[in-house]
């Protein structure tokens, strides 16, 4: 049988792949980076006023409840979330529909309306409380930032809940069953089992709404809520520097949520760690088992 004869490479020259597109995608890109800097750098933008305003009083005091309406508002919307994921996962069907119809209601309307319902309650219910024990105008009671927390609260607890029951359900089933067995009931066995494993799915999305919050704050400027874009606006109608005003927001918003993402990334691989190290452990137990089998 004869054999066919083997290809060589002496006397050929080897070429590298050119990757033209590459190439000119990059150059594209540079060339309107540039552009844009060139038009910022020449425009008509004051930067010593964006300098001047960066640390002003007014925009720092808006800052402050920025960050104090996003801490709020989430801790508000994690406690809901929490207790409408267990109530939609209820046996009971009533308790389970109302869950699901919050759900429903509150991920179907718009922020902005939500905001808008919450801060005309009054024309719904002119007084809150109890009859003959204590009553307040809703007026009163409703102030801008009363009605910026539970507009976006409540309906970050829409949201946060489907993101809990979501982790709920990537738990398995059998740790549950476990419990059960050994005499556990059903809120210690969500407690103490189910959600601190569930806690290495929730925490990436939960983290991405904290970041999505801080931007969502600014949706309360339209009911007089005093963050930092309102703020800004504030000062832009009596100086008309609009765009330096703008700049002055978008620095603010860019630096905090780029703090809350660094605090976020170290906070996953925090639970990462604890993912690890439980299957490390699983391993030799496993490995031991097998071979005593």
């Amino acid at each position: 049988m004869s054999q066919r004869p083997s290809r060589t490479v002496e006397g050929l020259r080897v070429l590298p792949r050119r990757y033209y597109g590459r190439w000119l995608s990059a150059l594209v890109i540079v060339a309107i980076l540039l552009l844009l800097a060139r038009a910022f750098a020449l425009g008509q933008i004051e930067w010593h006023v964006v300098a001047q305003y960066l640390t002003a009083r007014v925009i720092l005091q808006g800052l402050v409840n920025t960050l104090t309406m996003t801490v709020y508002a989430m801790a508000l919307g994690i406690v809901l979330g929490v207790l409408f994921a267990v109530m939609v996962m209820s046996p009971n069907p009533v308790v389970s529909a109302v869950a699901r119809f919050y759900i429903w209601f509150f991920r179907g309307t718009p922020l902005l309306l939500q905001l808008l319902l919450w801060f005309n309650l009054a024309l719904i219910f002119p007084t809150l409380g109890i009859p003959g024990w204590f009553e307040a105008r809703t007026v009163d009671v409703i102030t801008p930032f009363v009605a910026s927390l539970l507009g976006l609260g409540v309906g970050q607890g829409a949201y946060t809940a489907e993101v809990v029951r979501s982790g709920i359900l990537s738990v398995d089933p059998g740790q549950t069953e476990a419990a059960k067995v050994i005499g556990m009931t059903r809120l210690t066995t969500l407690r103490r089992i189910v959600l601190p494993q569930a806690m290495r799915v929730i925490i990436p999305p939960v983290g991405n709404e904290v970041i999505a919050m801080i931007k969502l704050t600014s949706v309360a400027s339209v009911i007089q809520y005093s963050e930092i874009l309102h703020n800004a606006q504030s000062i832009y109608y009596a100086n008309a520097r609009v765009i330096e005003l703008l700049l002055v927001a978008t620095v603010w918003y860019l630096a905090v949520v780029t703090l809350f993402s660094i605090g976020q990334h170290f906070l996953e691989k925090a639970f990462a760690r604890g993912q690890v190290r439980r299957a490390s452990a699983a391993r030799p137990a496993a490995a031991g088992t097998a071979r005593e089998a």
